[in-house]
């Protein structure tokens, strides 16, 4: 008979506001001590056990997922001066390779010689873990910049190749953030750049100037613990804009990128509650704010009456319209956001504002990677639960739409498959969409199937329907796949975000019961066939609802969960802790505290029956620590009163994101479809 790891208990008391929250599992964050990283890998060594049975499944799944995936592979060329740039893979292969083409157009791309700017498989060579987020060139094509990490944590080493040369210049610059952190002068002499504090909170800028030896040149640095600090270039490539910002307060400076001695200048002093977002277009500063409402205005302000403050507005705040993203282009700005629950794209030519509409009911739509601000030709993404990614380019003179490619999916026919949106009403008469797809031979209407219930519901990030190829090994086995649009995201626009945070946080979970349990009123699944599956935050939702819901999910599927909260939210020596107080709540302050007590999940173990549950963490997660986790399955274990399986698996050298190698992460995925679909009356 198979025995759970058992930690040893420790009191350690948590007094705040006369209330006493005794915590036997604190000791397990000590990740130093060698009898936290032994427990660690007795966990690891009993989820293993557990799944053995199952080994040959998670075989199969694995198999058939690469099936599905299209192994030698390239992304659609971008332009960017004379060169098109991609990505591309090659079957055996973990990691993607930086390469170009010089063309001065698609049709000579084709028949252009490669350019092979950075290959990660060689990169990785002897490591277990490797990623590489941003991959920069200079704006002369002559360099390289790249961000570079081995660990899984957030902090980033900068490296600069010669392109010329093909070699790694003396430029190496640590503890930079993992992304919005780096970006080039206009004559490439100079990089600019984001470092991180203890917390790993990005909070400084600094400047330097190639070949230099001695200290770079600190700009800016954050005092306020709240905010960040990012970088990006304007589309139009002429200024540099500092962003400082926290969850509900904006402040941007800017840079011409031709001036790189230069001081930055404030766009508009931060103001709290106010956020703002600003481009380049023409001869202006265009800017998203929701100064005049909270489904963000567009404005427009002369560069040369910037100290004036003259904006007018261009584009009043909607209530239905809710304004995200701004895109400017020679000729017109490219506007993304949200409307009737899904993303949205909207063209402006200065006068006219003008929607594009798609044939499905449920899609995904944005920008590609579009790199050249003078074109008429904008690239667009656009998925669905049915339509793998497809990349158009949109004309702006005409409209017209031309499909560049489609996202290859081996062995899958789109006919077979349908998807669709159905309804929920939450506890307070809110209505909460739900997508979900299936196979249409597969359907039997009136017959309850398995069901995989997807959610997250936080920071405003917005749960889309997107094309799944992995999730086609569920749905080639009558599984339903669903996914539940909770407030805490943004689809129903920025009011969905603001009704699922802070005070109000307890929306989301309730939505996402509202949701499971339409669908087994509707007799489309059953409480014993349901699986619920959250990340992060999301994770922090299955602990939730698994507290407040257990009889109705069969299996809950929990990865890296911030199921921890009060404890976390107290200590602002753990990485990005002061981040969130805008998110969740100080609970230095009586009302969130006794708030956040409510729905914690370590706080609200009780004895129960639970689901079975899979748990995955990693030890170098700098967002959610992996004693999180450790700590939760510890007391689940204390108190259930079921005999369902219960496992925890940590990455022992990976941080949030787990693997970093695509044939990795798909053994990880199998793992977690196998538990669960043994469980739920799937043939295994």
């Amino acid at each position: 008979m198979l025995t759970a790891p058992k930690a040893s208990k420790i009191p350690h008391p948590h007094t705040l506001h006369g209330d006493v929250r005794p915590d036997d599992y604190y000791w397990l964050r000590e990740r130093d001590n060698p009898s936290v990283i032994a427990h660690l890998e007795a966990e690891n060594q009993y989820a293993d056990a557990v799944m053995a049975p199952l080994e040959s499944f998670v075989d199969t799944l694995s198999r058939e997922m690469r099936s599905h995936m299209a192994e030698s592979d390239s992304t659609v060329p971008v332009q960017d001066g004379p060169y098109f740039y991609y990505t591309r893979t090659v079957e055996g292969q973990q990691y993607p390779i930086y390469a170009r083409r010089r063309a001065a157009s698609r049709e000579a791309f084709v028949s252009a010689p490669e350019e092979v700017l950075l290959d990660q498989n060689e990169r990785a060579v002897g490591k277990a873990f490797l990623n590489i987020t941003v991959v920069r060139p200079s704006p002369d094509h002559r360099r390289l910049a790249f961000l570079e990490n081995d660990t899984g944590t957030d902090r980033y080493t900068l490296y600069v190749k010669d392109l010329q040369t093909g070699a790694l210049l003396p430029d190496v610059i640590p503890d930079v953030f993992l992304y919005g952190s780096l970006a080039w002068s206009r004559h490439g002499s100079h990089l600019f750049y984001v470092t991180t504090d203890a917390a790993q909170r990005p909070y400084r800028l600094y400047r330097h100037r190639l070949g230099q030896t001695g200290p770079d040149d600190l700009l800016y640095e954050e005092a306020d613990q709240t905010f960040t600090v990012h970088l990006r270039t304007a589309r139009s490539g002429r200024y540099l804009f500092l962003v400082t910002a926290s969850k509900t307060t904006t402040e941007i400076r800017f840079l011409p990128t031709d001036s790189p001695d230069d001081a930055f200048t404030v766009i508009r002093p931060r103001t709290r509650g106010v956020e703002y977002d600003v481009e380049h277009w023409q001869d202006a500063f265009v800017m998203l704010t929701n100064e005049d409402g909270q489904n963000f205005a567009l404005k427009r302000c002369p560069v040369d009456r910037l100290a004036r403050g003259e904006w007018e507005t261009v584009l009043a705040s909607s209530l239905t319209r809710y304004l995200q993203d701004l895109a400017p282009f020679a000729s017109h700005l490219v506007i993304g956001g949200r409307e009737g629950g899904l993303s949205q794209v909207w063209t402006y030519d200065g006068n006219d504002l003008r929607q594009l509409t798609w044939d499905e009911p449920l899609y995904t739509v944005g920008l590609y990677d579009n790199r050249s601000y003078d074109t008429d030709e904008v690239l667009l993404s656009f998925e669905s639960l049915v339509t793998p990614q497809t990349v158009y380019g949109l004309s702006l003179a005409t409209g017209e739409r031309t499909c560049l490619k489609r996202q290859p999916v081996p062995h899958y026919d789109p006919d077979q498959y349908q998807e669709e949106r159905l309804w929920a009403t939450a506890s307070d008469g809110a209505r909460i969409p739900i997508s979900m797809v299936y196979r249409r031979d597969l359907r039997r209407p009136g017959s309850p199937a398995p069901l995989w219930l997807y959610g997250y519901g936080s920071y405003g990030a917005s749960s889309d329907p997107v094309f799944r190829p992995n999730a086609l090994v569920l749905l080639d086995r009558g599984v339903i796949f669903a996914i539940a649009h909770v407030r805490g995201g943004s689809e129903m626009g920025r009011a969905w975000y603001d009704h699922g945070k802070l005070l109000e946080k307890r929306n989301t979970f309730t939505d996402f019961i509202a949701v499971a349990e339409e669908l087994v009123r509707a007799g489309v699944t059953r409480p014993d066939r349901l699986v619920a599956e959250g990340r992060s935050a999301g994770g922090l939702l299955m602990g939730a609802v698994t507290n407040l819901r257990p009889d109705l999910f069969a299996v809950v599927v929990a990865g890296v969960p911030f199921v921890d909260v009060v404890t976390t939210m107290l200590d602002d020596s753990i990485p990005l802790t002061s981040l969130e107080w805008e998110e969740w709540g100080n609970p230095a302050d009586r009302a969130y505290y006794a708030y956040m007590k409510s729905y914690s999940p370590y706080d609200n173990v009780t004895a129960q029956a639970y689901p079975h549950i899979v748990v995955t963490t990693g030890l170098n997660d700098p967002r959610v620590g992996y004693f999180e986790p450790a700590k939760w399955v510890q007391r689940l274990r204390d108190v259930k009163t079921d005999h369902h399986d219960l496992i925890l698996k940590i990455h022992m050298g990976a941080g949030h994101g787990g693997s970093s190698g695509r044939y990795d992460r798909l053994r990880e995925l199998a793992m977690q479809y196998a538990f669960a679909l043994a469980r739920v009356g799937v043939e295994v």
